[in-house]
Protein backbone atom coordinates (compact mmCIF):
# COMPACT_ATOMS: atom_id res chain seq x y z
CA UNK A 1 0.00 0.00 0.00
CA UNK A 2 1.08 3.56 -0.82
CA UNK A 3 1.37 5.43 2.09
CA UNK A 4 1.21 8.99 2.18
CA UNK A 5 3.88 9.43 4.89
CA UNK A 6 6.44 7.36 2.82
CA UNK A 7 5.39 10.23 0.06
CA UNK A 8 6.52 13.05 2.48
CA UNK A 9 9.79 11.35 3.85
CA UNK A 10 10.62 10.92 0.02
CA UNK A 11 9.84 14.61 -0.82
CA UNK A 12 11.17 16.19 2.80
CA UNK A 13 14.45 14.14 2.84
CA UNK A 14 14.82 15.36 -1.16
CA UNK A 15 14.89 18.81 -0.23
CA UNK A 16 17.05 18.09 2.67
CA UNK A 17 20.00 17.30 0.26
CA UNK A 18 18.82 20.03 -2.45
CA UNK A 19 19.43 22.52 0.35
CA UNK A 20 22.07 24.59 -1.64
CA UNK A 21 20.19 25.27 -4.60
CA UNK A 22 17.32 27.42 -5.83
CA UNK A 23 14.05 26.89 -5.66
CA UNK A 24 13.09 26.35 -9.12
CA UNK A 25 15.52 23.59 -9.64
CA UNK A 26 14.44 22.35 -5.79
CA UNK A 27 10.69 22.34 -6.86
CA UNK A 28 11.42 20.82 -10.29
CA UNK A 29 13.80 18.02 -8.77
CA UNK A 30 11.51 17.05 -5.93
CA UNK A 31 8.49 16.66 -8.75
CA UNK A 32 10.38 14.64 -11.04
CA UNK A 33 12.04 12.82 -7.93
CA UNK A 34 9.09 12.04 -5.82
CA UNK A 35 6.10 11.29 -8.80
CA UNK A 36 8.87 8.83 -10.30
CA UNK A 37 10.05 7.45 -7.21
CA UNK A 38 5.63 6.88 -6.80
CA UNK A 39 5.54 5.47 -10.14
CA UNK A 40 8.25 3.06 -10.01
CA UNK A 41 6.07 1.47 -6.32
CA UNK A 42 3.37 1.33 -9.33
CA UNK A 43 5.21 -0.87 -11.89
CA UNK A 44 6.76 -2.76 -9.38
CA UNK A 45 3.75 -3.85 -7.43
CA UNK A 46 2.05 -4.78 -10.70
CA UNK A 47 -0.84 -2.46 -10.75
CA UNK A 48 0.21 -1.27 -13.91
CA UNK A 49 0.70 -3.23 -17.36
CA UNK A 50 1.37 -0.54 -20.24
CA UNK A 51 0.01 2.85 -20.62
CA UNK A 52 -3.96 2.49 -20.91
CA UNK A 53 -6.34 4.60 -21.94
CA UNK A 54 -8.94 6.48 -19.84
CA UNK A 55 -11.24 4.12 -20.62
CA UNK A 56 -9.05 0.85 -19.76
CA UNK A 57 -8.77 2.18 -15.99
CA UNK A 58 -10.39 0.95 -13.13
CA UNK A 59 -10.81 2.29 -9.89
CA UNK A 60 -11.67 0.32 -7.46
CA UNK A 61 -10.03 1.92 -4.33
CA UNK A 62 -8.97 4.91 -2.73
CA UNK A 63 -5.46 3.45 -3.51
CA UNK A 64 -6.10 3.12 -7.37
CA UNK A 65 -7.40 7.06 -7.56
CA UNK A 66 -4.36 7.95 -5.63
CA UNK A 67 -2.21 6.49 -8.10
CA UNK A 68 -3.82 7.45 -11.17
CA UNK A 69 -3.83 11.17 -9.99
CA UNK A 70 -0.47 11.42 -8.50
CA UNK A 71 0.27 10.08 -12.28
CA UNK A 72 -1.85 12.92 -13.62
CA UNK A 73 -0.57 15.65 -11.66
CA UNK A 74 3.72 14.10 -12.33
CA UNK A 75 2.65 14.57 -15.98
CA UNK A 76 1.22 17.85 -15.64
CA UNK A 77 4.19 18.59 -13.52
CA UNK A 78 6.75 17.54 -16.36
CA UNK A 79 4.44 19.32 -19.34
CA UNK A 80 5.98 22.65 -17.67
CA UNK A 81 9.79 21.54 -17.59
CA UNK A 82 12.40 23.25 -19.09
CA UNK A 83 14.02 20.62 -21.35
CA UNK A 84 11.64 18.00 -24.16
CA UNK A 85 10.11 15.20 -22.23
CA UNK A 86 10.62 12.19 -23.65
CA UNK A 87 7.85 9.65 -21.57
CA UNK A 88 9.69 6.67 -22.72
CA UNK A 89 12.99 7.70 -21.36
CA UNK A 90 11.20 8.35 -18.23
CA UNK A 91 9.73 5.07 -17.80
CA UNK A 92 13.25 2.96 -19.19
CA UNK A 93 14.69 5.04 -16.13
CA UNK A 94 12.16 4.21 -13.85
CA UNK A 95 11.97 0.29 -14.79
CA UNK A 96 16.03 -0.22 -14.47
CA UNK A 97 15.75 1.10 -11.23
CA UNK A 98 12.61 -1.00 -10.35
CA UNK A 99 14.65 -4.47 -11.92
CA UNK A 100 17.86 -3.55 -10.30
CA UNK A 101 19.57 -3.14 -13.84
CA UNK A 102 20.31 0.30 -13.84
CA UNK A 103 24.62 0.95 -13.68
CA UNK A 104 23.80 4.16 -12.11
CA UNK A 105 23.42 4.27 -8.26
CA UNK A 106 20.84 6.95 -6.94
CA UNK A 107 23.16 9.14 -5.89
CA UNK A 108 24.98 9.62 -9.37
CA UNK A 109 21.86 9.32 -10.86
CA UNK A 110 20.79 12.59 -8.43
CA UNK A 111 24.14 14.34 -9.26
CA UNK A 112 23.55 13.68 -13.11
CA UNK A 113 20.05 15.02 -13.15
CA UNK A 114 21.38 18.35 -10.71
CA UNK A 115 24.26 19.45 -13.16
CA UNK A 116 21.90 18.54 -16.23
CA UNK A 117 19.19 20.59 -14.80
CA UNK A 118 21.73 23.49 -13.44
CA UNK A 119 23.03 23.95 -17.06
CA UNK A 120 19.37 24.10 -18.05
CA UNK A 121 18.12 26.72 -15.72
CA UNK A 122 21.36 29.12 -16.68
CA UNK A 123 20.93 28.65 -20.63
CA UNK A 124 17.17 29.56 -19.71
CA UNK A 125 18.27 32.44 -17.39
CA UNK A 126 20.66 33.38 -20.45
CA UNK A 127 17.56 33.64 -22.64
CA UNK A 128 15.42 35.34 -20.72
CA UNK A 129 17.98 37.96 -20.04
CA UNK A 130 18.85 38.78 -23.33
CA UNK A 131 14.89 38.97 -24.25
CA UNK A 132 14.93 41.64 -21.49
CA UNK A 133 17.43 43.40 -22.96
CA UNK A 134 15.56 43.56 -26.14
CA UNK A 135 12.79 44.40 -24.44
CA UNK A 136 14.08 47.79 -23.33
CA UNK A 137 14.67 48.59 -26.84
CA UNK A 138 11.17 47.62 -28.03
CA UNK A 139 9.37 49.61 -25.08
CA UNK A 140 11.45 53.12 -25.52
CA UNK A 141 10.44 52.77 -29.22
CA UNK A 142 6.83 51.97 -28.21
CA UNK A 143 6.83 55.15 -26.30
CA UNK A 144 8.69 57.02 -28.25
CA UNK A 145 6.30 56.70 -31.10
CA UNK A 146 3.26 56.48 -29.27
CA UNK A 147 3.84 59.89 -27.15
CA UNK A 148 3.62 61.73 -30.45
CA UNK A 149 -0.12 60.26 -30.72
CA UNK A 150 -3.14 63.07 -30.46
CA UNK A 151 -4.38 62.74 -27.13
CA UNK A 152 -1.39 60.89 -25.31
CA UNK A 153 -0.02 62.78 -22.22
CA UNK A 154 3.29 61.58 -20.68
CA UNK A 155 4.26 62.57 -17.42
CA UNK A 156 7.40 63.91 -15.62
CA UNK A 157 8.10 60.03 -14.76
CA UNK A 158 7.53 58.63 -18.31
CA UNK A 159 4.00 57.11 -17.78
CA UNK A 160 1.71 57.70 -20.86
CA UNK A 161 -1.97 57.91 -20.34
CA UNK A 162 -4.49 58.46 -22.65
CA UNK A 163 -8.46 59.65 -21.78
CA UNK A 164 -11.01 57.56 -23.25
CA UNK A 165 -13.73 58.72 -21.16
CA UNK A 166 -13.67 61.30 -18.12
CA UNK A 167 -15.89 61.06 -14.88
CA UNK A 168 -17.26 63.59 -12.53
CA UNK A 169 -16.22 61.96 -9.59
CA UNK A 170 -13.69 62.30 -6.81
CA UNK A 171 -10.26 61.97 -7.84
CA UNK A 172 -8.27 59.29 -5.29
CA UNK A 173 -5.04 59.67 -3.44
CA UNK A 174 -2.23 56.81 -2.52
CA UNK A 175 -4.17 56.12 0.73
CA UNK A 176 -7.67 55.96 -1.29
CA UNK A 177 -9.14 52.38 -2.13
CA UNK A 178 -10.14 51.68 -5.51
CA UNK A 179 -12.33 49.50 -7.31
CA UNK A 180 -11.88 48.91 -11.29
CA UNK A 181 -12.77 47.44 -14.19
CA UNK A 182 -9.78 46.67 -16.26
CA UNK A 183 -7.64 44.68 -19.19
CA UNK A 184 -3.69 44.63 -19.53
CA UNK A 185 -2.16 43.92 -22.91
CA UNK A 186 1.35 43.55 -23.82
CA UNK A 187 2.83 45.97 -27.10
CA UNK A 188 2.34 43.54 -29.17
CA UNK A 189 -1.48 42.81 -28.08
CA UNK A 190 -1.56 39.96 -26.26
CA UNK A 191 -3.94 40.17 -23.45
CA UNK A 192 -2.11 38.97 -20.18
CA UNK A 193 -4.81 39.60 -18.10
CA UNK A 194 -8.33 41.76 -17.19
CA UNK A 195 -11.74 41.71 -16.11
CA UNK A 196 -14.17 43.95 -18.84
CA UNK A 197 -15.44 40.30 -19.97
CA UNK A 198 -18.26 40.01 -17.24
CA UNK A 199 -15.64 39.50 -14.49
CA UNK A 200 -15.94 40.95 -11.14
CA UNK A 201 -14.28 43.92 -10.14
CA UNK A 202 -11.93 44.30 -7.97
CA UNK A 203 -10.53 46.42 -5.42
CA UNK A 204 -7.23 47.67 -3.91
CA UNK A 205 -5.42 49.97 -1.72
CA UNK A 206 -3.95 52.54 -4.52
CA UNK A 207 -0.94 52.41 -2.07
CA UNK A 208 -0.27 48.47 -2.45
CA UNK A 209 0.04 48.01 -6.45
CA UNK A 210 2.95 48.55 -9.26
CA UNK A 211 4.08 52.46 -9.40
CA UNK A 212 2.38 52.77 -12.84
CA UNK A 213 -0.85 52.35 -11.22
CA UNK A 214 -0.45 54.53 -8.11
CA UNK A 215 0.36 57.31 -10.26
CA UNK A 216 -2.14 56.58 -12.95
CA UNK A 217 -4.81 56.39 -11.49
CA UNK A 218 -4.78 59.44 -9.36
CA UNK A 219 -5.07 61.19 -12.36
CA UNK A 220 -8.70 59.76 -13.29
CA UNK A 221 -12.02 60.99 -11.92
CA UNK A 222 -14.71 58.59 -10.42
CA UNK A 223 -16.46 57.24 -13.52
CA UNK A 224 -13.53 57.51 -15.93
CA UNK A 225 -12.07 55.11 -18.51
CA UNK A 226 -8.53 55.90 -19.25
CA UNK A 227 -5.97 54.20 -21.03
CA UNK A 228 -2.35 53.82 -19.36
CA UNK A 229 0.82 52.93 -20.79
CA UNK A 230 3.78 51.86 -17.98
CA UNK A 231 6.98 51.77 -18.77
CA UNK A 232 8.63 48.58 -17.69
CA UNK A 233 10.53 50.69 -14.21
CA UNK A 234 7.00 51.79 -13.28
CA UNK A 235 5.57 47.98 -14.16
CA UNK A 236 7.21 44.88 -12.96
CA UNK A 237 10.96 45.71 -13.77
CA UNK A 238 13.51 43.40 -15.57
CA UNK A 239 12.21 40.24 -14.12
CA UNK A 240 9.07 37.69 -15.73
CA UNK A 241 6.04 37.71 -14.00
CA UNK A 242 3.66 35.27 -15.28
CA UNK A 243 2.83 35.90 -18.46
CA UNK A 244 4.63 39.44 -18.72
CA UNK A 245 8.24 38.88 -19.73
CA UNK A 246 10.71 41.32 -18.11
CA UNK A 247 11.13 44.67 -19.15
CA UNK A 248 7.81 44.44 -20.77
CA UNK A 249 5.78 47.91 -21.34
CA UNK A 250 2.46 47.10 -20.23
CA UNK A 251 -0.85 48.82 -21.80
CA UNK A 252 -3.82 49.04 -19.31
CA UNK A 253 -7.62 50.76 -20.18
CA UNK A 254 -8.89 51.01 -16.47
CA UNK A 255 -12.75 52.04 -15.52
CA UNK A 256 -12.35 53.95 -11.95
CA UNK A 257 -15.98 52.59 -10.28
CA UNK A 258 -15.78 54.20 -6.93
CA UNK A 259 -12.64 55.87 -4.48
CA UNK A 260 -13.20 55.10 -0.83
Amino acid sequence: MWDLNIFLYLRDNFLKTNNQMNNKQIITLAVVAVAALAIGYFIGSGTTSGIKSEGQITMNSQDDSLNYFLGLNMGYSLAEAPWEVNAELINSGIAQVVNDSSSFDAMTAQSVFRDLNMAISANEAAKAEVASMENIEVGIAFLEENGKRDGVSTTASGLQYEVVTEGDGPRPTAESTVSVYYEGTLTDGTVFDGNFDGGEPISFPLNGVIPGWTEGLQLMTQGSTYKLYIPSNLGYGPRDSGPIPGNSVLIFKVQLLTVE
